[in-house]
């Protein structure tokens, strides 16, 4: 179809935004001292990987299969995003009695820890992950990651399931 962009810029479209989404959130560490959780982090390494795979996407120009894999690849990557941010927005809106204590940061856990149950303990949460620091429209960051990944995640499996 003439009026859609080809596979190949579709993956610079993901990349484009993956960066930009990446760039907003350096913005508001280094800028605005908004310093992110673990939770955070995580998010921040599944948008890095969706753009990385669909960067990588994008400078291949692979044939149907390739393209294929690729879309699958980027559409991993914004599942585990979504699952992650979800579970941010969840802890988010639990009420302060329930949620978890603060623990150790994540370098911490990253030292001490082998990476298994750092993986675990990150998505148990904690209480600085239910922190609210910043919103936009009723919205928290999290709620918003979780809303780029939904966006990414459908250009992805549309990526993945198109016939041209």
């Amino acid at each position: 179809m003439p009026y859609l962009p080809s596979p190949r810029l579709t993956n610079l479209g993901i990349f484009v935004a993956a960066l930009v989404a990446m760039l907003f959130a350096l913005w508001l560490q280094y800028y605005q001292y908004l310093d992110p959780c673990p939770l955070c982090v995580f998010q921040r390494l599944a948008m890095i990987a969706a753009g990385l795979v669909a960067l990588a996407a994008f400078l291949h120009g692979p044939a149907q299969t390739g393209r294929r894999v690729y879309a699958g690849l980027t559409l991993l990557a914004t599942v585990i995003g979504i699952a992650v941010a979800g579970r941010h927005v969840w802890l988010q809106h639990l009420p302060p009695e329930d949620v978890p204590a603060c623990g150790p940061g994540l370098d911490y856990w990253m030292d001490t820890f082998p990476l298994h149950q750092v993986m675990m303990k990150v998505f148990k949460g904690s209480g600085e992950c239910a922190v609210i620091d910043w919103t936009f429209l009723g919205l928290s960051l999290p709620a918003w990651t979780l809303a780029a990944f939904a966006g990414l995640a459908a250009v992805a499996l549309w990526q993945l399931l198109r016939r041209d």
